[in-house]
């Protein structure tokens, strides 16, 4: 017997502040991860899926791209894998009867938390343009009805088609391939609004975007620092690999804004010290920085790392490593021997003690490793922050080394793998030769659109035709008032979803909805039962197998949505195809295209046998595997990065966006944050006890958060209850999506474009109370 969950939305009246836990996990993370799946799946249903999680003939999570040891438990999954799991399984179903029920206006004042918990849907929905509603309609006239618009446009490059990373590697690299068989390279998606910075870093420097460790490199490590991210929330399996590393004798740091339960203390609730003992303290120093001041911190370690080696020569620096495998270091030495130390402490709002005992830490471990997230990415100088973090790692041989390396943390389940398939505006022409030599047809050559570009276009009339891939792009997009009136100003947007999110009520003209399997199905084609696969945060390549039959028989795979799509668009236009792409073939059986692959992408020789391997397979990675760095230079490049605090102005705060516990990127699970003390509500904005206090606020109070730009674009959060919190002095936070709309479209990080979301400046106003009634 299943349970549909409650779906009503809690009035502001019904939200308590509590205080924040000092510890994750332990039993109530047991029971919050079981309770809600055996109501709303079933016990049999929530026991198949929970033991087939994350295990190596099973499915891979759809929460987080966090990699999986190679001895794994039974229960390989954390909190909010189980959540992600029941949302997506339950057996809920919207009905038919529903679009006729809800109209656009409706479903726009629905919350996000209300619109997921309507159910799966299973039957393709149509909002004709004269029209306020969706209506249920065939897969033949969906796809003839998207064909027919694609081939009315004037070019292309008037249709842009955005990704969510928790497309597989075959679905991905077939919508890469129709895209550009289609004749655009306009292939945003969610890394141009978390990671994209560390690409951009990362390639320039080492000359691959992606992590240079492996997973057990953690227990092998000395010292890890742990920069920007919420693991406890937001990959909570992380905290067992850290558990791990601290009971082989590495040390943690921690820096962060606001202190989180799960790097404070972790109550492992698979041993038996986590459920009954105290469990494990993560963190041996918390450097709680303010918000912007990474930069200032990294340079100042170097600063010190360097000092220590002209006091101390030849006994601090890797001077062998240096000299082989980098370039750049005197550039570097000079630079950084003229940072202003008053500066830092002014950036970082740390103390020197508190600085010099980090650099302490490093100069004395021999492996190191540097693992970030978004709380580092999402900065104007993001991308020079991160070539800091590669600074400091190079100084002492830090890369290709055994428990050592940069580790930035993905979020989506394969947002690493759709970018490695094609799925990027910027592909290189070493890629799309390939895919000329595979495919016969000539690959366009002009770089894309981004994710806040092709906003941008659609604001300018660009932009006719949009497409989603899975993911809520409205929701996730910065500047959310100005983003929602260009999607609106579109001639047609199209979703392939399972649930319903905001990007299925602000719409084009003309709108569709296309219902795709999730990860948990089983996908079966002509040739029989298929798979896919991911990649995750350390290059490591799996198969993931559907493990339970789809919630309806009606919905396709998102391989068979692409392929559809692709004979529905190509094929009708005059001469047809002219690439004769066999996308009836790929469709059939997936190993068509892991073939395909196999031809294209570098490292996938032989795909479709290595990724049945139970352990799947490793990308190669210069950095990790041989210190051998495919940069311009031939060798890691040691760059000089101009410092740049973010100012604050009197009366003002600097604010960040962030997830609460019970979420998974813009998916609302619950209305709680019990880890922050928050219960039934999320208009919240934390801030610092004597940042109130200068302010003339207090606890509970209710405010406006006003966002503070170069334009006249009023960006506001109305009647927000203030939550007194320790975060850094000057600096706020509110959750993410609905902060969005603080953010200007223009504030974004330099040369990465994404979403600067971790500094905004904001001023607080009482809110004005009603008028009696």
């Amino acid at each position: 017997m299943t349970e549909k969950p409650p779906i009503d939305d809690v009035n502001d009246d019904d939200l308590t502040v509590g205080e924040p836990r000092d510890w994750a996990a332990g039993m109530p993370g047991v029971l919050h991860s079981m309770e809600p799946a055996i109501k709303q799946l079933g016990l049999a249903r929530t026991v198949k899926l929970m033991t087939s999680l994350n295990q190596k003939d099973g499915f891979d999570c759809m929460s987080c791209a966090w990699p999986d040891p190679n001895h794994r438990k039974v229960a390989e999954f954390c909190e909010n894998g189980a959540k992600a799991v029941t949302w997506e399984a339950n057996p809920v179903l919207v009905p038919d009867t529903f679009w006729g029920e809800h109209s656009i206006d409706d479903l726009l004042e629905k919350s996000e938390y209300w619109l997921g918990m309507q159910g799966r849907i299973t039957t393709p929905a149509y909002k004709a343009a004269d029209s306020d509603h969706y209506e249920p309609v065939s897969w033949n006239k969906a796809f003839r009805i998207i064909g027919d618009k694609l081939n009315s446009l004037d070019s292309p490059d008037e249709a842009s088609f955005y990704t969510s990373g928790r497309t597989s590697n075959e679905a991905a690299f077939a919508y890469q391939l129709f895209v550009r068989a289609f004749g655009t390279n306009n292939l945003p998606d969610c890394s141009n609004m978390c990671h994209e910075s560390t690409g951009t870093a990362m390639s320039e420097t080492l000359g691959i975007g992606k992590s240079t460790i492996a997973y057990d490199d953690f227990e092998e490590s000395d010292l890890i620092i742990v920069m920007g991210q919420n693991p406890g929330t937001n990959h909570p399996r992380m905290l067992t690999a850290l558990e791990d590393a601290k009971r082989k004798g590495a040390a943690i740091v921690a820096v962060n804004p606001l202190p989180e339960a799960g790097l404070r203390r972790y109550k492992n609730p698979q041993t038996v010290r986590g459920i009954a003992g105290r469990g494990t303290d993560i963190a041996d120093q918390f450097v709680q920085i303010r918000l912007g001041g990474d930069m200032a911190l990294l340079q100042a370690v170097s600063k010190r790392v360097l000092a220590a080696e002209a006091k101390h020569p030849g006994t601090v620096l890797d001077h062998t490593f240096i000299d082989e495998h980098t370039s750049g270091l005197d550039e570097f030495r000079a630079h950084i021997a003229a940072v202003d130390d008053d500066e830092v402490l002014l950036a970082t709002g740390l103390s020197q003690t508190e600085i010099d005992e980090l650099a302490e830490r490093y100069i004395t471990a021999d492996r190191v490793i540097i693992t970030w997230a978004m709380g580092i990415t999402q900065h104007r100088k993001a991308v020079d922050t991160i070539k800091e973090i590669v600074n400091l790692l190079l100084l002492r041989g830090n890369i290709g080394k055994p428990g050592a390396g940069a580790s930035p943390i993905r979020g989506h389940s394969n947002v690493q793998g759709d970018r490695t398939m094609g799925v990027w505006e910027q592909m290189p022409d070493s890629f799309l030769d390939a895919l000329q030599t595979e495919f016969h047809f000539d690959p366009p050559r002009e770089h894309g659109v981004d994710a806040l570009d092709g906003i941008k276009a659609m604001q300018r009339g660009d932009i006719k035709f949009w497409m989603g891939m899975g993911g809520n792009l409205v929701a996730a997009i910065s500047d959310t008032q100005l983003a929602e009136k260009a999607f609106r100003g579109t001639e047609m947007t199209v979703q392939v979803s399972t649930k319903l999110n905001r990007s299925h009520a602000v719409v084009g003209r003309e709108a569709l909805i296309l219902p795709t399997m999730g990860r948990t199905e089983i996908d079966i084609q002509k040739a029989g039962p298929q798979f896919v696969s991911v990649e995750d945060t350390v290059c490591s390549v799996h198969g993931s197998h559907g493990q339970v039959p789809p919630v309806a028989p009606n919905l396709l795979s998102e391989v068979a949505i692409v392929c559809h799509l692709a004979r529905a668009t190509l094929q009708d236009r005059p001469g047809g195809d002219p690439a004769g792409i066999d996308w009836q073939a790929m469709e059939d059986d997936y190993d068509v295209i892991r073939d395909h692959i196999s031809r294209v992408v570098p490292g996938f020789g032989d795909y479709r046998t290595r990724v049945r391997s139970r352990d799947g397979f490793v990308l190669p990675n210069g950095p990790r595997d041989s210190r051998t760095f495919p940069t311009e230079t031939g060798k890691a490049m040691i760059t000089v990065n101009e410092l740049e605090h973010v100012q604050r102005p009197e009366g003002r705060l600097l604010l960040q966006t962030l997830r609460s516990h019970d979420q998974y990127n813009t998916t609302i699970y619950s209305l709680n944050d019990r880890y922050r003390g928050i219960k039934k509500g999320r208009e919240v904005v934390f801030v610092n006890p004597d940042d109130l206090a200068e302010l003339g606020l207090a606890d509970g109070d209710r405010v406006d958060v006003f966002s503070e730009w170069t334009d006249d674009v009023e960006r506001v959060l109305r009647d927000y209850r203030v939550v007194s919190y320790p975060t850094a002095r000057g600096c706020a936070a509110a959750y993410f999506p609905e902060a969005n709309v603080l953010i200007p479209l223009d504030h974004a990080a330099l040369r990465s474009n994404t979403p600067v979301s971790k500094a905004i400046l904001v001023r607080l106003e009482k809110a004005a109370v009603p008028a009696p009634a």
